[in-house]
């Protein structure tokens, strides 16, 4: 039986590794209770709290969407975020994401 080398630096065939993103978690069993916090944590965090308002109404608020930050505003306007159950997904080619800003609920999550 072959055993596979470590990748460190005393490996011939050592590649340097960039730091690692984590690519998805599918998770099937979160309580109402963590979605609430999701919720309540937008209010916080002022894009999160300006998209939700603009994904709620039926047309566009150029006045709203001016107040975002130029990188969520950019999304914005490229369509790639959406509001269902008043959580906000982003959008990134055949993927689709829950949007989380409070750092506790991301632990949450990986813990």
């Amino acid at each position: 039986m072959q055993m596979v080398l470590a990748n460190t630096p005393d490996n011939p065939a050592w590649v340097p590794q960039e730091e690692h993103h984590i690519e998805g978690i599918c998770v099937t069993d979160i309580g109402t209770e963590f979605f609430n916090q999701v919720k309540e944590s937008y209010k916080i965090d002022k894009n999160c709290h300006i998209l939700s308002q603009l994904l709620m109404k039926d047309c566009k608020d150029p006045s709203l969407s001016s107040k975002l930050d130029e990188t969520w505003k950019k999304a914005y306007d490229e369509g790639r975020f959406h509001l269902l159950d008043g959580i906000l997904y982003h959008r990134t080619k055949n993927t689709c994401v829950m949007t989380l800003t409070d750092r506790t609920l991301t632990n949450d999550i990986l813990h």
